[in-house]
Order: structure tokens, then C-alpha cells, then sequence
């Protein structure tokens, strides 16, 4: 055979030769030509790297999300990689990387010739770090000749550029480990949560078990058994080396690892994809998603914490007495518009209930929630806190009769109070902080729509994008759709004093390299006077005010803390509201059901609202400044009649009327109307006036030498001539009292017997809550008021008892 062989290259060799002279020439054609077309590893370091973009909380180091395309990637610089990670990444991967050049002669001819020869494998292995590096950097991954002939090319010019630690670190920072995770540091908080500083042995181990394999090893897959294997492999050969003690390697082992839920990495979602709406606003969407930026918000995590918490837990006590089972929060500092807490849903990741909905962006009704800023521009045109306007039945379409007893049609509009009681003259003070509709719609229609509406807008509200007439008197009821985040913002005006702050949940944003993309530039312009701010604020931060409507010391007040609030509830109870403010802090908490579908009755803003917005102002107040409004003088009106003694200041013969006989809506501080029935309002406003009047048993009295002395009088507010008294059984009586002079005293009867003697207060309302033991088929109510001008005044009124 062999001599065969010799007499065929005896015969042939010129042939041979030239032949092999040729594949030679041709191969290294090839190589010259495939060196050529190589990428260009010179400036490896400066290429652009995809990096996610960091949304932070204002604290500047915890991470609320990670924006991303299909790389997760944080880069750090090679000192901040602990030694424990990159002795791990060399036992595992390249053990003698410091060591051999570029490449790997042996692991070369293992994985191109052996493997695939004899083995029957696919062309595999052989790659140092150097070389993995550039086919995971600068290749595609195809697994051929030519592909790892490339591959060893780079490495070596890799080499000639960058040192060993330089390349390492491109390794650690640029390689896969699965789940979206690109380079160490984001792979530490992928998997453990926490940065690769913190890392421990045992979880070093398994961090680099997962570039060989990602998707195989994930310890979220399937083969967590191979996973473990993997890392006992990588222990096993950092003791070989003489990196870590063999005792080290075997408590590693042991060691149960508990990896961070593969739940979405993402702390306040409703305000993270709210701060990723702002930034599609100022950049494209490659930028966000691969630029690297560094978003730091204005978050508070210890305020979302605790928002999160009082949501969740009110929501479920909601759901179980209210059928609301979603609620909504926003807080805010008014002294910078900086937004603290946003939770725009009782759960982000229920999606059956739509959880993701951030509701606090939502337009909803805000029922008596927007009074205040009808109140604010009545006081800036001329009323005060202690005017008078009559809370009674009132028709308010002028085409509809006045007379409540007749027939009404679908466009008629009679609005009732919540208690569907009527307590005849009210102060404003009363008015708002009971929170009386009717009142309160009479001094809409005086304050004016389109002033209120412009008054909104300028505080922050953005909704009301229809001409006034769309919204009509009901806006003062909520009439008009509303958003969250916008009242907190007008609510943030009263709270800081009549001074306006953008709102901001953006500080400052930054590149991968540190440079300053935008800073926030505060802006802060007084927009409203503060002498009507305080006086506003005096009466929403009055609890007593509140009463008998709402219980003294409820949740509309935190025990230590100066605050104001107000509660809203939209018809047919498909929305409650609370906000509340201290100088401090501004709170609003919306209750209700995505879908619209209304409450359980009676579920009040007061009732479903209030107890979540006192639970997390009790608890953020203590962390932070203890501030108490600033203190106003009492508003004084030009306007007389608005200084609270229209009525009981009558003119000569004593004539009583609605606040539209004094006062010209379209000049409020100038003389009264010549003819205020020229007014469509008038009528149907006066009707309910005289009615009452023909109700009530008021004593004028004279004054000696015929001067004029101002009226007194009590109205009975509780019991009605229709509620139930019977023996034995509870009974409440309310009554107000209107006094020309100073009260002394107060004494309460019941069929003659003496059940009470009040002090004086100031609101002049005077309650009691007893249990009558003389209740007989017609029983008397008698209330005296004894003055300090010696001046008693009195009212009877009989209830027949009911069966």
C-alpha cells in the first residue's frame, strides 16, 4: 500500500504540490480578505452601549424601574466589581484567562476538531473570555469555521488595545444571564435584588452559572437540580485554584439561595408609568428604552409605602361595607408641588379588576369637593364667612314652579342636602362646612359661573373644557368631572397660603455618562390673595363648624396637627372624595368602582373616603415639619348685608327676604337692585324664604324709644313634624339660635320639664340626646334664650307622638 502511495507521489508530486500551493495561496486570500471585512475592536470601549434607563425615588438611590428593550443593563466601573464575582466568572469560564493569550490552542482543537469529528457535536467550546466577549459583542452567533476564525482575529486584536482587567470588565458588564438581564449588576438585581456590591459567595456562584446556559439554568425554569450541579462545579474549582477554602465551597453549597419573585421588578407602577408617559414626552422612545438615562423623581418611598398600605387596607374594609372596591391616592407639598405618593389603584397587579388603571389621572365627579373654590370667589367678590343665605327647598329652573308640593318635570332642578334636612338661614361657615347644597348653589349663581370656573383653572384644574352653561348650577355639587392629581394641585394653592407651585414629579434626569439632561427650576407665583385663603382655611380646619352633620374629632381631623379638609360625594354614590391639607402636606384619596357602578348608599365621601386619608396623614404628618396655618383678620364686607345680619338687621318694618333682594349679583359690593325681581332667580327663591317665615314662631322685640332693634330668633332643626317620638325611645334636639345681642344662657324643655341648660358657644347651635319618659299624644318642644340685653327669646312647637 505504501508503495502504491510513493509511486502515485513520484508519479504526481509537481500536481500535488502546485495543488497545495494553490488551497494555501486561496486560504490565505481568504484570511487577508476575512480579516478586512472584520468589525473594528479600536475604540470597543467608547461604542455605544444599550443601557436601561433608571427611574429612582427622590431619595436618588432606590430604583423604582428599570425601562428597557430586550437589554436590561446597568454599567459599572471594574473597582465597583467585587473580587468574589470575578474569581467566580474566571472558575467557571476561563480559569488561566491571566495567563494564555487571545485564545486557547487546546480548547480550540477540543471544540472545532474533536468535538465535531469524533463526537458528533456541533463546532462549541474552546472560547476564552476574550472571545466570548467579542461573540457576544461583535459576532453573530452561528456556530462555524468561519465565524470562530473571526472570533480569534478580534480576540487578538482585542488584546493587542485593552489589558486583561479592561476586557474582564466589558465581560461582566456586556454578557447575558437570562431574563432580560445584560451584564453583573443587572443580573444581581434580577435575581437577589439587591446591587452586585452586596453579593455573597453562594450567590456569586450562581450568578455566573447562568451565561453557559441562560435560559437552561434560569432559577425560575425547570432545572434548578442542573443549576445547583453548576454552581457546586464553579465552588469546587474556585478551592482548586486556591480562591476560596474547601470548607468555604461546602457551606456554599449547602446554603438554600431565595431569589427575588419573578413578579414585574417595579415599585409605585401607577407612578412609574406616569413619570414614563412624561418621558415619552421629551424624548423618542430608543432613548428611554436604551439610553441609559437616570429619572429622579420626586417620590418619597417611605409616603408611597404607607399610602400603598392605608389604600389596600381601606379599600378592602370599602369593598366588604361598601361595594367600592377600588381606591385611589395622591399626596403632594404644596410649598414645592413636588408629588410624594401616587396610588392610582388598590392593586397594580389585579388585573381582573383592571388594577393597572391609574385613577388618579381618571376624570371623575368630585361632588361637594370643589365647594371651597365656589366659597373662595364668593369671599374675593364681597361675602364673608358670617353671611347668610337660607338653606331651604328652592326650585332652581326659573320655567318650573317654586311651590315644592306641585308636580315636577325631568328639567326642573331642586337639589337636596345630604341629610335631606333644611336649616334655614346658615352662615357660609356653616354652609361649607356642614356642607350644604342648597346654600350652595345660591351662592354659585351669586359668585358667578364662569369667575368660579376661571378661578379653577387658574388653581390647577384642567377638565373643565366646556363653556360655562354645559356645567350650570350643578357644578358646585360636582357638576363638573374632575381629575386626582389636578385638585391636589388647586387644594395645594390653599395650602400653601395663595402661592402656586408646578407640579412636578420629574428632578432631574441625567445620561449613562452623568451629564445633566434637565433639572427642574422651581416656579413659584402668587395667584390668589391670602387674607380669603385664610378665611377659607379657618373654616375647612374648624371641626366644631362641621357639627352637627359630622361627629366631633372624626377622621377629618389628626390629633397633634393643624389640618383642613373637605369631603365630596358624586350622585348616586359612585364617587367619595376626601382632601385635606396641612401647610405641609396636601392628601387626596378618591373611592369608588372602575366601571362606574355606584356604592352602596350612603357611602360618603365622609364615610368611605375620610378614615383612608386620616390614616395616612396620621402617620406621614409625624415625618414631617409641624407647621399651623397662617391666621387672618375676619373678613369685613362694604357690603353690610354680607356681614351676617341681613336677617336679624332687617330695615324698618322688619321685612325678611332671599339674599337677591339686597344684593345684585352683578355688582355684589354696590347698592341693592331697584328691582330685584328683575332677577330669573328671585321668585322662586323668595317663595321658599316667606314659606319658612310663616313656619316659625319668631319674637320681634322693639327697643325703648322705638329705635330699631335688630330680630332674634330659634329654629328648630331636629325633630321635623314627621319624625317618630315614643316613649322610652332616643330623641335628639337641634336647634340654632340667631341673636341680635350676646346669649347668656339656653334652657331646652319637653312637655314643660327642664331637660337642659346650655353655655353659650359660638356657633350657636345647641343639641341634646336624651330618652323623654313624659312623651304624650302631642308634645311641646320649648327652647329660651336668655340674652345680656335682658331680652329672653323663645319658641315653642308641638309633634304629635308616633305610633
Amino acid at each position: 500500500m505504501l508503495k502504491k502511495i510513493k509511486k502515485v507521489f513520484q508519479k504526481n508530486w509537481k500536481a500535488l504540490i502546485l495543488i497545495i500551493i494553490s488551497l494555501t495561496g486561496l486560504i490565505f486570500t481568504w484570511l487577508i480578505i476575512l480579516a478586512f471585512s472584520l468589525p473594528n475592536p479600536e475604540n470597543f470601549e467608547s461604542r455605544t452601549i444599550n443601557q436601561s434607563t433608571k427611574i429612582f425615588a427622590r431619595d436618588q438611590k432606590t430604583i423604582l424601574y428599570e425601562i428597557h428593550g430586550e437589554e436590561k443593563r446597568t454599567v459599572i466601573r471594574f473597582n465597583e466589581i467585587p473580587e468574589v464575582i470575578k474569581k467566580a466568572t474566571l472558575a467557571a469560564e476561563d480559569a488561566e484567562f491571566y495567563q494564555h493569550p487571545a485564545f486557547d490552542i487546546k480548547g480550540i482543537i477540543r471544540g472545532v476538531i474533536i468535538n465535531p469529528i469524533f463526537r458528533g457535536t456541533s463546532i462549541q467550546g474552546g472560547s476564552t473570555i476574550t472571545q466570548q466577549l467579542v461573540k457576544n459583542t461583535l459576532l453573530t452567533p452561528e456556530r462555524t469555521v468561519t465565524r470562530k476564525i473571526k472570533e480569534i482575529f478580534l480576540a487578538i486584536k482585542l488584546e493587542r488595545k485593552y489589558t486583561k482587567d479592561e476586557i474582564l470588565g466589558f465581560y461582566l458588564n456586556q454578557i447575558p444571564y437570562g431574563s432580560n438581564a445584560y451584564g453583573i449588576e443587572s443580573a444581581a438585581k434580577t435575581f437577589f435584588g439587591k446591587s452586585v456590591g452586596n453579593i455573597t459567595l453562594p450567590e456569586a456562584t450562581l450568578l455566573v452559572s447562568l451565561p453557559k446556559a441562560p435560559s437552561f439554568y434560569s432559577p425560575y425554569g425547570s432545572h434548578q437540580d442542573r443549576l445547583k450541579e453548576r454552581q457546586s462545579y464553579v465552588l469546587d474549582r474556585m478551592a482548586e485554584f486556591g480562591w476560596i477554602t474547601e470548607q468555604d465551597a461546602e457551606e456554599a453549597k449547602k446554603e438554600d439561595l431565595a431569589f427575588s419573585k419573578q413578579r414585574f421588578p417595579i415599585k409605585a407602577p401607577h407612578f412609574v408609568f406616569y413619570i414614563k408617559t412624561l418621558l415619552e414626552e421629551m424624548y423618542d422612545p430608543q432613548v428611554i428604552e436604551t439610553g441609559g438615562l437616570n429619572v429622579y423623581t420626586t417620590l418619597d418611598s417611605e409616603l408611597q409605602e404607607i399610602a400603598e398600605k392605608a389604600i389596600f387596607n381601606g379599600a378592602a374594609r370599602n369593598d366588604k361595607n361598601w361595594h367600592a372596591d377600588n381606591a385611589a391616592l395622591l399626596a403632594q407639598n404644596p410649598k414645592t408641588g413636588e408629588i410624594l405618593a401616587m396610588v392610582g389603584s388598590r392593586d397594580y397587579f389585579n388585573l381582573e379588576k383592571n388594577g393597572n388603571l391609574n385613577v388618579s389621572l381618571m376624570t371623575r365627579q368630585p361632588g361637594s369637593s370643589f365647594k371651597p373654590f365656589v366659597y373662595l370667589k364668593a369671599f374675593e367678590k364681597g361675602f364673608t364667612p358670617e353671611s347668610l343665605v337660607f338653606d331651604l327647598w328652592t326650585e332652581f329652573n326659573a320655567n318650573c314652579s317654586p311651590d315644592p308640593e306641585q308636580n315636577k318635570q325631568d328639567y326642573c332642578y331642586h337639589p337636596e342636602n345630604y341629610d335631606h334636612q333644611f336649616r334655614g338661614p346658615i352662615s357660609l361657615r356653616k354652609s361649607l362646612a356642614e356642607s350644604r347644597n342648597v346654600s350652595s348653589v345660591k351662592l354659585l349663581y351669586i359668585a358667578g359661573l364662569k369667575p368660579v370656573i376661571e378661578l379653577a383653572q387658574l388653581f390647577g384644574i384642567t377638565t373643565f373644557d366646556q363653556e360655562p352653561d354645559y356645567y350650570g348650577l350643578s357644578l358646585v355639587l360636582g357638576g363638573g368631572g374632575v381629575r386626582l392629581i389636578d385638585m391636589v394641585q388647586a387644594y395645594s394653592v390653599l395650602a400653601n397660603d395663595g402661592a402656586q407651585n408646578k407640579q412636578l414629579a420629574l428632578l432631574k434626569i441625567t445620561d449613562s455618562k452623568n451629564n445633566i439632561l434637565f433639572e427642574v427650576k422651581p416656579e413659584q407665583k402668587n395667584v390668589f390673595d391670602s387674607k380669603f385663603i385664610r378665611a377659607l382655611n379657618n373654616i375647612l380646619s374648624d371641626d366644631s363648624s362641621r357639627q352637627p352633620t359630622f361627629a366631633p374629632n372624626g377622621p377629618l381631623t389628626v390629633p397633634g396637627f393643624e389640618v383642613a379638609a373637605k369631603t365630596g360625594t358624586s350622585q348616586d354614590y359612585r364617587d367619595a372624595w376626601t382632601f385635606g391639607f396641612s401647610p405641609t402636606l396636601v392628601t387626596g384619596v378618591w373611592v369608588g368602582n372602575n366601571d362606574y357602578s355606584p356604592m352602596q348608599k350612603d357611602a360618603a365621601g365622609g364615610m368611605a373616603a375620610a378614615p383612608i386619608w386620616n390614616d395616612f396623614m396620621k402617620q406621614a404628618l409625624q415625618k414631617l415639619p409641624k407647621e399651623e396655618f397662617p391666621k387672618g383678620e375676619s373678613l369685613i364686607s362694604e357690603q353690610t348685608m354680607l356681614n351676617g345680619n341681613y336677617i336679624t338687621q332687617t330695615p324698618q318694618g322688619y321685612q325678611i327676604h332671599n339674599i337677591l333682594h339686597w344684593v345684585d349679583k352683578n355688582s355684589i359690593l354696590g347698592p341693592p337692585p331697584e328691582v330685584p325681581q328683575q332677577d330669573p332667580q328671585y321668585n322662586n327663591w323668595e317663595f321658599g324664604v316667606q314659606k319658612w317665615l310663616q313656619s316659625q314662631q319668631i319674637e320681634l322685640i322693639n327697643a325703648i324709644n322705638n329705635q330699631h332693634i335688630p330680630a332674634s330668633f330659634i329654629s328648630l332643626i331636629e325633630p321635623k313634624e314627621t319624625d317618630a317620638i315614643r316613649l322610652n325611645e332616643p330623641l335628639k334636639i337641634t336647634a340654632q339660635i340667631n341673636a341680635a345681642s350676646k346669649i347668656l344662657s339656653v334652657e331646652l324643655y319637653f312637655n314643660s320639664k327642664l331637660i337642659v341648660v346650655f353655655e353659650p358657644n359660638n356657633q350657636n347651635l345647641y343639641s341634646v340626646f336624651f330618652v323623654p319618659s313624659n312623651v304624650g299624644t302631642k308634645n311641646e318642644i320649648k327652647i329660651r334664650a336668655i340674652t345680656n340685653q335682658e331680652t329672653v327669646i323663645e319658641m315653642k312647637k308641638e309633634i304629635a307622638e308616633q305610633n
